[in-house]
């Protein structure tokens, strides 16, 4: 995998606010990343920069080595992009706007247009006019036409706002082709992160215009399931003998029916926990954890100690 995306030190001020400080980070063909932070932590901001939208006021953005102010046409020529909304013709069908786009920039063949239908599931649909078209299709044929050029970079700011659950499903299994099957670095903003766990390789999350972490998302929500208190519902044939017996020990009791005792504690103490009941001749089960982590807690948590509120 190659460098697609290189951001180095980046700022930005809007008079005497800094809006981004310093953030760096660097993302690879073939992955869909994600930026994610609470409300004005600067996402848009930084899209905004990296798609010439806005300048910096400090710090260097290279696409595929090309720095985007030294070599602005080439840099911008490796990137396909939806801030906000797709900009498309309802009165002209999908097959339309996609040639009409294509005559935008030199090489792209019918079989392209061909090929980038396919690509976003919009085959069955592409001869109808865009005004009759859902959200979700929109949103793909929008998609479309920022991969006609075969960029190596796509940015999506926001890009499921609005869509209904299938429109969703299906704009992520585009996402997802688009990056581990033609090798394009997917460069996604977005505020539901339910969706974010299931599109993204990688993730990104940026708090009050700093970067406070770059991970994979099983490496973020791993690092954080690891961390602190967990509830953990342990299944063993008495029930009551072990309630006693953990309480006795110093383990905090959250619940206890005929099957299972449900204790809160750290995953380190898991090993001597076992033990103890094992040793007492308890007939230990099952061991599994009440809720596993997910993306969103790991977000919550890590916004609630930058004290932070989500708007």
């Amino acid at each position: 995998m190659k460098t697609v995306l290189k951001i180095e030190g980046l700022s930005k001020n809007f008079g005497k606010r800094t809006i981004i400080d310093n953030v760096s980070l660097e993302t690879t063909s073939g992955e869909v990343f994600g930026f994610l932070g609470p409300n004005g932590a600067g996402k848009t901001t930084t899209i905004k920069m990296l798609t010439g939208l806005l300048y910096s006021d400090g710090g260097k953005i290279s696409v595929c080595g090309y720095d985007l102010k030294k070599n602005y046409e080439k840099a911008m020529g490796q990137i396909g992009a939806i801030v906000e909304n797709p900009e498309l013709y309802g009165h002209l069908t999908g097959l339309q706007n996609l040639r009409y786009f294509a005559r935008m920039k030199s090489g792209i063949t019918k079989e392209r247009i061909t090929e980038v239908t396919e690509l976003v599931g919009l085959s069955g649909r592409i001869n109808d006019k865009v005004s009759k078209y859902s959200l979700g299709m929109k949103q793909r044929l929008g998609i479309a036409v920022c991969v006609l050029h075969s960029p190596a970079l796509l940015v999506l700011d926001e890009p499921t706002n609005g869509l209904d659950p299938e429109g969703i499903r299906l704009l992520r299994d585009v996402t997802k082709k688009l990056a581990h099957e033609e090798g394009i670095c997917v460069f996604v903003s977005s505020h539901l992160m339910g969706e974010m766990e299931m599109m993204c390789d990688r993730v990104g999350i940026v708090i009050d215009g700093k970067m406070v972490d770059v991970k994979t998302v099983d490496e973020l929500v791993g690092s954080f399931s690891n961390m602190g208190q967990q509830e953990y519902k342990i299944t063993l044939d008495d029930t009551s003998k072990a309630s006693a017996l953990l309480t006795s020990n110093g383990y905090s009791i959250t619940g206890v029916n005929h099957t299972t005792v449900t204790v809160s504690c750290d995953k380190k103490d898991l090993p001597v926990l076992n033990k103890l009941i094992v040793q007492s001749d308890i007939l230990l089960e099952l061991v599994e954890p009440v809720d596993k982590k997910h993306l969103e807690d790991v977000f919550l948590e890590m916004t609630k100690r930058e004290g932070n509120q989500i708007a």
